[in-house]
């Protein structure tokens, strides 16, 4: 049985599991990114409240570039998919939200970062310039691989609205994330260009914009204040 306490703790689930979705954008080897779409599930250990540990696995589609408009008449779609291992430290393991109603409402506000493999699959790009293109008409192919692995490092900026259950404990979570993905190495456009005739210093990035849902559960732990 649960149970709260009058002198400032209170109990918290250990263990949450979400899901999330929304658009992203690129930034590649290409001139211009594009948008495309990410999907992700996780699954958390709750160190307290506002301390998590999880994984995350994403799945989605990231492409950039446009055979028309692009300078080498380049473009790429890739559907990849990957997972991570993140940490997330909430503004309220760190304040006293009791002591004015804002801070208690955006307690939730919250950096993380996190380290994985993302796996690349490009399942649309172009290796020769077209036989209309402005100049280098046939050019190619440009060097890269369709299929690949890179190390992958997301930084979170974030939010979560909690909501409580039918006796009064946070069970669940509105979220709004915002994450830079970088990813090391040249899978994510499926471009490998040699730096004396590209630009090709930067890490290839997407940025994703999501909006999801968490759920609570597993056993119980005291914190240390009234949640």
């Amino acid at each position: 049985m649960l149970a709260k306490f009058s002198d400032g703790q209170s109990n918290y689930f250990k263990w949450s599991i979400g899901l999330n979705g929304g658009p992203n954008f690129s930034r590649t080897d290409v001139y211009k990114g594009d948008w495309g779409h990410t999907i992700a599930g996780s699954i958390d250990y709750n160190l307290t409240p506002f301390v998590t540990a999880g994984l995350e696995a994403q799945y989605g589609l990231v492409q950039g570039g446009d055979i028309v408009t692009d300078p080498h008449n380049r473009q790429f779609v890739n559907k990849y998919s990957g997972v991570n291992f993140n940490m997330k430290f909430m503004l309220g393991e760190f304040v006293d939200y009791n002591k004015t109603d804002f801070l208690h409402k955006i307690r939730g506000l919250y950096l993380g970062a996190g380290v994985g493999a993302i796996k690349n699959n490009i399942t649309d790009i172009v290796r020769y310039k077209p036989l209309w293109a402005a100049y280098d008409r046939g050019y190619g192919p440009f060097p890269g691989e369709d299929k690949s692995t890179n190390f992958w490092v997301p930084l979170n900026l974030g939010i979560n609205f909690y909501l409580n259950d039918g006796w009064g404990y946070m069970r669940y979570v509105i979220n709004v994330n915002a994450q830079s993905n970088f990813t090391f190495g040249e899978g994510l456009d499926g471009y490998n260009d040699p730096e004396t005739m590209f630009k090709n210093r930067d890490p290839d990035t997407y940025n994703v914009y999501s909006i999801g849902f968490k759920y609570y559960f597993g056993n119980v732990k005291i914190y240390k204040k009234t949640l």
